[in-house]
């Protein structure tokens, strides 16, 4: 089989890349290309796969419905002829006998229903969860939404895509939207979200919270793992609110550690993240002790202390960043959704954009529920932080309501087996 996987975003790149890792596993595995229809597709060419037809990074990085003046900035970019170079490439594959797995929302999927070819969908982007909650009821605040009045989160043009005879298989992102889609007669399999596959939790790592012990969770560090986002100029104005958060925790646990990793993306200027720091009082640690060094493997950590807190900033211990945090402040799209999906808590903080705007921060508290706890003030998050510690009932609910939204590890093998079966 001959496979050409189509993804639109940095984030459905990284979705996509453990499904081909393990299709490359298989005994007979597929000849594999890719397409990363907004970037250049790092994650792929990181690990040896093939990038077929031109790619270019857009002005707008990939969030044209976040703001209309990016799509004008990314026409005059070179848009509309990346397009159908890229379009022309998709049509090429297909007469060679090549299927498509697109990965993303609409865009991918439409290439692939143009391409002629049969093809499968992981869709990242939507969830029934923006419109209903735990148990599947519509969400009040929902009810006049015009994806209820037309049954489900996909809209009818999508789930027209979705169900054609060329479409073999659909891989949504939790069982709820699973079983929507099945009512609509489209071939959709609950297999899990991949998203989780590359940060799964680590079993040597302390349980967040343990109601039989308290001294115990007392006595260790307070561990808070900080997402900033990735993509500059807006991740550096995240990292400044994000900043303000950290220090409001410092007085209120003064009798605990506070231990924040900072998981940033190798594209961000650290002199930059590092002169925020040192105008809030924070200061560079040069010989950090052992214990701090043998928390995550990054030997090019930087470390800064003030008070009892440090922050730990690393940018090649991404997973161990996720999996060491008791709780997250996070202003990110997809790596709150894998954090939460280990089970714990974010706190979000509303930006200005263009990814995580007030609106976009609304709508991923509904899509998470009760995992994240949207904030409005930087400077508040301590205060909901420590009222969210003193209810052991309600970390065990936010531990259960993430693996019901974002599944089981192991989503990538499961998907990648069924879909050598289905195309």
């Amino acid at each position: 089989m001959k496979l050409l996987c189509i993804s639109n975003g940095h984030g459905e790149d990284a979705i996509a890349l453990p499904v081909l890792q393990e299709l490359r596993k298989l005994p007979k595995p597929p000849e594999i290309v890719t397409l990363p229809i907004v970037g250049v597709g790092k994650a792929y060419s990181s690990d040896d796969f093939s990038i077929v037809g031109n790619v270019q990074t857009m002005p707008s990085g990939g969030f044209l419905n976040q703001d209309n003046r990016q799509l004008v900035r990314d026409l005059r970019g070179g848009l509309a002829g990346l397009t159908i170079d890229q379009m022309r490439t998709v049509r090429n594959w297909s007469k060679s006998g090549g299927k498509i797995l697109a990965v993303g929302d609409i865009v991918p999927l439409l290439f692939a229903w143009l391409s002629g070819a049969d093809y499968a969908f992981i869709g990242t982007a939507k969830s029934e969860y923006y419109i209903r909650d735990s148990q599947g009821n519509i969400l009040a605040s929902q009810r006049d939404s015009i994806e209820v009045k037309t049954g489900s989160y996909y809209f009818p043009w999508e789930r027209w895509l979705l169900s054609r005879s060329r479409c073999k298989a659909v891989f949504p992102r939790d069982k709820l939207t699973a079983e929507i889609l099945q009512q609509h007669g489209i071939p959709a399999f609950d297999l899990g979200n991949p998203m989780t596959d590359g940060v799964s939790t680590d079993p040597n790592t302390p349980i967040f919270y343990q109601p039989q012990s308290a001294k115990h969770e007392l006595a260790r560090p307070l561990i808070v793992t900080l997402l900033p986002g990735s993509r500059p100029p807006e991740a550096y104005a995240n990292w400044a609110k994000i900043l303000i958060a950290v220090n409001s925790l410092i007085p209120l646990f003064k009798q605990r550690e506070i231990i924040y990793l900072a998981a940033i993306t190798p594209t961000l200027d650290l002199d930059v993240l590092q002169g925020n720091l040192g105008e809030l009082g924070w200061v560079q640690v040069v010989n950090p002790d052992s214990d701090l060094t043998n928390l995550i493997p990054d030997r090019m950590a930087i470390y800064y202390r003030r008070d009892h807190a440090t922050i730990v900033i690393s940018t090649q211990a991404y997973p161990q960043c996720m999996q060491k945090g008791d709780c997250a402040i996070a202003m990110a799209g997809t790596a709150t959704e894998q954090f939460i999906g280990l089970g714990k808590p974010a706190f979000t903080i509303p930006g200005a954009g263009p990814q995580f705007t007030p609106g976009f921060a609304e709508a991923q508290t509904r899509l998470l529920g009760e995992s994240v706890i949207l904030v409005p003030q930087p400077q508040d998050v301590g205060v909901e932080m420590q009222r969210l510690l003193q209810q052991p009932d309600r970390l065990q609910s936010i531990a259960r309501n993430g693996l019901l939204r974002m599944g089981t590890p192991g989503a990538a093998k499961r998907i990648a087996e069924c879909l050598v079966e289905r195309i």
